[in-house]
C-alpha cells in the first residue's frame, strides 16, 4: 500500500510538471508566434508586439505554471532547476530523469498547440517554414541574426551565465532560511526574473536558460515542417547549446549561492517578527 502510494505521489508530481511546463510554453512561443509571425502581416510590420512583450509573457508563462504546479511538485518546469535542487538542496536523484521527461514532454505538447494555432499567420509570414520563423519554437545565436556575429559557443557563454543568474536567484527567491518573500508572492517574483534575464541577456542566445524550454518546441517544430530545426543559421548543429549550456550554468549558480550566500545563514528558520513566545517555552 505504501508502495502504491509512493508511485501515485510521483505520477502526481510528474503529472503538475508536465502541466506547469504546458502553461509556460503556451505563454512563451504562444507571444513569440504572434510577434514573429503576426507581427510580420500587420501594417506596419511589427504592430502586435516587441522585445518587451516577449520578456513579460515568458517571466508571467513562468508565473502561473509554477502557481499550476508548485504545491505538488514543487515548479521546477527546467531540468537545469532539477539537477541543481538535486545537487545543493537534497531532492532525490531517482526523480531527475522523469521530472525532466515530464518538463520536456509539457513543452513539447504546449508548442505542438501553438504550432497549430498559428499555422496560417505561420505558412504566410515564412511558407518554407525556415530560420525565419524558427525563433517561435526554439532559441538561436543572436535571435538567428547574421549580421549579429554570436556562434555556438557564444551562445554557450551566454547560457551557462544565464542560467547562473537564474539558479542563484532561484535559491536566493526561496530559501526559508534567508528572506523568501511572503503571501506566496515567490512565484510571481521568480517570473521577474525571467523578464530581468530576458531584458539584458536575450541578444546573443535568446535566453532559453531552460533545456526542456528548447528541446521540446524544437522538435515539435521538426516533426511539423521546420526541416532545419536542429541547426542555427550558419549551418552548425546547435540543439546541444540550450541543453548543455543551462545544465552547467544551473549548477554554477547553485553552488555560487551556497558559497557566497547559504553557508552563511543560520541553521535554523528565523522566528517571525514579533512572535511571542508561549508559557511552555
Amino acid at each position: 500500500m505504501a508502495e502504491r502510494l509512493k508511485r501515485l505521489g510521483l505520477v502526481g508530481e510528474l503529472s503538475a510538471e508536465f502541466a506547469g511546463t504546458m502553461i509556460l510554453i503556451l505563454f512563451g512561443c504562444g507571444v513569440v508566434a504572434q510577434v514573429v509571425a503576426g507581427g510580420a502581416l500587420t501594417t506596419p510590420p511589427g504592430g502586435l508586439g516587441n522585445h518587451d512583450s516577449i520578456a513579460w509573457a515568458w517571466g508571467l508563462g513562468v508565473t502561473l505554471g509554477v502557481y499550476v504546479a508548485a504545491r505538488l511538485s514543487g515548479a521546477h518546469l527546467n531540468p537545469a532547476v532539477t539537477v541543481a535542487l538535486a545537487t545543493f538542496k537534497g531532492f532525490p536523484w531517482r526523480k531527475v530523469a522523469p521530472y525532466a521527461l515530464a518538463q520536456t514532454a509539457g513543452a513539447f505538447v504546449a508548442a505542438l498547440i501553438v504550432r497549430w494555432n498559428y499555422t496560417e499567420a505561420l505558412a504566410k509570414a515564412d511558407p518554407g517554414h525556415t530560420i525565419k520563423t524558427q525563433g517561435v519554437f526554439s532559441t538561436l545565436p543572436a535571435n538567428g541574426n547574421p549580421n549579429l556575429p554570436v556562434h555556438e559557443w557564444g551562445a554557450f557563454r551566454d547560457q551557462i551565465i544565464g542560467t547562473a543568474i537564474l539558479l542563484l536567484l532561484i535559491l536566493a527567491v526561496t530559501d526559508l532560511l534567508n528572506t523568501p518573500p511572503g503571501a506566496n508572492l515567490a512565484p510571481f517574483i521568480v517570473g521577474l526574473i525571467v523578464v530581468a534575464i530576458g531584458m539584458a541577456w536575450g541578444t546573443n542566445a535568446g535566453y532559453a536558460i531552460n533545456p526542456a524550454r528548447d528541446f521540446g518546441p524544437r522538435l515539435a517544430s521538426f516533426i511539423t515542417g521546420y526541416g532545419t530545426a536542429w541547426r542555427d543559421q550558419y549551418g552548425n548543429l546547435y540543439f546541444w547549446v540550450p541543453i548543455v549550456g543551462p545544465l552547467i550554468g544551473g549548477l554554477l549558480g547553485a553552488g555560487l549561492y551556497k558559497a557566497f550566500i547559504g553557508r552563511f545563514l543560520p541553521t535554523a528558520e528565523p522566528e517571525p517578527p514579533g512572535r511571542v513566545p508561549t508559557p511552555e517555552e
